[in-house]
């Protein structure tokens, strides 16, 4: 949100400070500066310039010969500006000068001498408008400097708006003036209103709030015999810097307001519409907004309607935006002022099933204060008599008000704010702070009771360490005597499911060299047809900003796969994994959304086969088995469980009986959208029911001093025999100490693999001839299970 300091000077008197500090105190208390700018501080020597004669070009269309009074001479110009016409006075560059940081010198146009620059808003830098000259009014004192005729010249800061969603009473002009007021200890001026109460003779506006929960205040009034279109030039300046566009009076006053008092109001062409229905709809309809876009409305929908023919036609989207059939014309000169309150959360929603954010709608769904739509109504009436004094009001104010928020009030005492804040602040001191940041404080004593403002109590100040917050704030965090606090530090106990996990990344960080990454715990439309993965149908988020993030995600797989799509030019060989959520539906003994902490791991490679990628995520799990719970994890041949999952080679890990999750390869068409080159592997492995697998027992085993000796046996498998069940064999095997799979084929449809056998002793170093006895022995058990040697 951008903030003006000429604005901010209508109410706080900030003649000789320091700007740049006090600004830099505002970020220090209340909200964030991201930055500073300074406007029409490039313009030099641009003053009111009359033309005094006009000719043509001889050699151009275009082009234009002016004779211009600069105030100390007359000047030679030539001009393209389509609006040029004798005796206009206009803003003129004299020779010399500088504009939009560009100095002007006289410069030869068509063969002609030019000693100056006439100049648009644009190129003044107050506006995007460059379709002519900006037109002066003809008592202008020609040869003034401009930037003393109007507020050109201005301090602009740009506050974080994520810093104000808790504060809506700072969404205006005068709520930030109120902050400066108090840092600076100037005094806040009051708003010039328009008293309305010498209308109630007038006949009333028919309005009628149907939808009392959405609807919390409407107020409206109507006026006539507007004669003016055009804004002033310092209305219209202050507009183009806050970042808005200088549209006819009616739709600038409105802005205006908003960006003044945080107040959004719309304006409803008399003509047509009349009266006010604020209801929602039973089905939903489409609707032209003022953008000329047809939106689809639904019926949560929040409208503002006029009743025409016994029916109520919808003519604005509630706190949002409005019609384009209601919009103010250039011929308009009645109105129908609207200036109400909505429920911010219902706003907020509408908002994002349109997709449609504006400078109303962020104000409302920060829960705006009730009281303000009448002094609203008091000020737009004040600033369009001031500038159209032929206006006419012909209602009186209507006001429905449909829900009052609970008047707010906080008692301390003085022990109280010195525990909180570790210092002395004097009683004067705190009553002062509250008192020029709008609350109504009372001392009985060391007793302080407050009455909270309606514009800080919607949803700011609700207990009493806030009442502490505004002293400390407006006294200065900085000019606390930094101290050491004296508290006891306990040590926080981790989770087992929190230390498996950390243990999990070590392992896949470090011995692994595997990158984390983090997502979002939905399901990517785009990114999963990218893959050529259908989006499966599951949990919905209600309010999802993108009709693409609607679904949560059942797997890990897809969105890891889409990062290394993403990323495949990052090696030839790398992997990915993270710990995230996904839903499996819906529990059936409670309704709520089943969701479950799982393990993703992804690998990608240009340089290993897929078997080899496979094969090396099955050693990543079973890693994980031994080293974080010291248990076995087994994998078994499976159905796939999604579409993208090789019906082949897709694997359950298994642990005492209980599934915790798979591996597996990919289609060809999911791997060809990845990689037509590469191999791909993923897999996913169930954190809660890892972290319950009771630990097995820790042993170790001093290795020996001695060289070992290894063997190498290729056996051949009967049909549907693993690993597992070849154990047996080996198992308490004298000098045995551990077998590794080599290899593994298959060849005329029978399975063959390759087992290394390593031998060692703790008290020699042994020989073929002892080590031989033992392998027969297995090769003798392995044979009477089926595994014969291969030949």
């Amino acid at each position: 949100m951008l903030i003006s300091m000429n604005w901010i000077g209508d109410f706080v008197d900030l003649r000789g400070l320091d700007i740049p500090a006090l600004i830099q105190r505002f970020t220090l208390s209340t909200a964030e500066v991201e930055d500073i700018y300074e406007m029409g501080r490039d313009l030099r020597g641009v003053v009111a310039g009359k033309i005094l004669s006009v000719e043509n070009h001889p050699d151009s269309k275009k082009l234009h010969l002016l004779k211009v009074d600069g105030g100390d001479k007359v000047y030679d110009v030539v001009c393209g500006a389509p609006n040029v016409r004798e005796g206009l006075i206009v803003p003129f560059v004299k020779e010399g000068g500088m504009v939009g940081g560009q100095e002007i010198g006289m410069a030869r146009l068509a063969g002609y001498e030019s000693h100056g620059m006439c100049c648009s808003e644009k190129e003044l830098g107050i506006s995007a408008d460059h379709s002519g000259l900006m037109e002066l009014p003809e008592d202008t004192p020609v040869g003034r400097d401009v930037t003393e005729l109007y507020g050109i010249i201005d301090t602009v800061f740009e506050v974080d708006n994520k810093s104000l969603t808790n504060r809506p009473d700072l969404w205006g002009h005068y709520g930030i003036a109120r902050e400066f007021a108090a840092l600076s200890g100037r005094e806040l001026r009051p708003l010039e209103t328009v008293s309305l109460e010498q209308f109630q003779s007038l006949e009333p506006i028919d309005i009628d709030v149907q939808d009392k929960e959405l609807c919390y205040r409407y107020s409206g009034l109507k006026v006539r015999n507007i004669t003016k279109k055009i804004s002033p030039v310092d209305m219209r300046i202050r507009l183009f810097y806050c970042g808005s566009r200088a549209i006819n009076l009616l739709a600038d006053l409105t802005n205006y307001l908003m960006l003044e008092m945080g107040q959004p109001m719309h304006a409803f062409d008399c003509a047509k519409v009349d009266s006010i229905r604020v209801r929602r709809f039973d089905s939903p309809f489409t609707f032209t907004t003022l953008d000329g876009t047809e939106r689809r409305v639904d019926e949560n929908t929040l409208m503002i309607c006029t009743k025409s023919g016994g029916e109520d036609i919808p003519v604005a989207i509630a706190g949002i935006m409005g019609g384009l059939d209601s919009e103010i014309e250039e011929d308009t000169d009645s109105l129908l002022l609207e200036s109400a309150n909505f429920d911010g959360a219902s706003v907020r929603k509408s908002s994002t099933r349109l997709g449609l954010r504006t400078d109303a709608s962020m104000r409302y769904e920060k829960t705006l204060d009730p009281e303000m739509t009448v002094p609203a109504i008091g000020r737009f009436m004040k600033l369009l008599l001031d500038i159209d004094p032929q206006a006419q009001v012909i209602s009186r104010l209507t006001d429905v008000y449909v829900k009052h928020y609970p008047k707010v009030e906080l008692a301390f005492d003085k022990a109280y704010v010195d525990r909180y804040t570790g210092i002395e602040i004097e009683d004067e001191r705190i009553m002062g702070t509250l008192s020029s940041l709008g609350f109504e404080p009372r001392q009985e004593g060391d007793r302080f009771t407050v009455g909270v403002p309606s514009w800080r109590a919607t949803k700011d100040v609700t207990i009493k360490a806030d009442i502490i917050e505004e002293i400390t704030r407006i006294y200065g965090y900085d000019n606390f005597e930094i101290a050491t606090t004296m508290s006891p530090l306990y040590p926080r106990r981790r989770s087992a499911g929190a230390k498996d996990d950390n243990f999990v990344k070590d392992i896949l960080v470090q011995t692994y060299q595997l990158h984390e990454v983090h997502s979002y715990i939905w399901q990517d439309v785009k990114k999963c047809r990218a893959l050529n993965i259908e989006p499966e149908e599951n949990i919905r988020l209600i309010n999802a900003q993108t009709p693409d993030h609607e679904v949560i995600r059942r797997s890990m797989g897809p969105t890891l796969l889409s990062v290394l799509g993403e990323n495949r030019a990052f090696g030839a060989q790398f992997g990915v994994f993270e710990i995230g959520r996904v839903a499996e539906g819906v529990r059936k003994e409670d309704g709520l959304v089943d969701e479950r902490k799982k393990l993703g791991i992804a690998l990608f490679s240009r340089t290993s086969g897929e078997k080899e990628l496979y094969l090396k995520l099955a050693g990543i799990i079973k890693s994980l088995g031994r080293s974080v719970k010291r248990v076995e994890l087994e994998l078994a041949n499976c159905q796939p469980e999604f579409k993208w999952q090789h019906p082949r080679n897709t694997a359950v890990i298994m642990a005492e009986g209980t599934a915790l999750g798979w591996i597996c390869t990919l289609v060809p068409s999911v791997l060809r959208s990845i990689d037509r080159k590469a191999a791909v592997v993923c897999g996913q492995l169930d954190m809660d029911a890892f972290a319950s697998l009771p630990e097995g027992e820790l042993s170790y085993r001093e290795p020996s001093r001695f060289p070992g000796i290894d063997i190498d046996l290729s056996v051949v498998l009967p049909e549907g025999m693993r690993f597992v069940d070849m154990e047996p064999a080996w198992k308490g095997a004298g000098h045995l100490a551990g077998v590794g799979l080599i290899d593994s084929f298959e060849q005329a449809g029978r399975r063959s693999l390759t087992l290394r056998f390593s031998f060692s002793s703790g008290e020699k170093t042994l020989s073929k001839e002892e080590v031989q006895p033992i392998v027969d022995g297995i090769i003798e058990r392995l044979s009477a299970v089926g595994a014969v040697l291969r030949s």
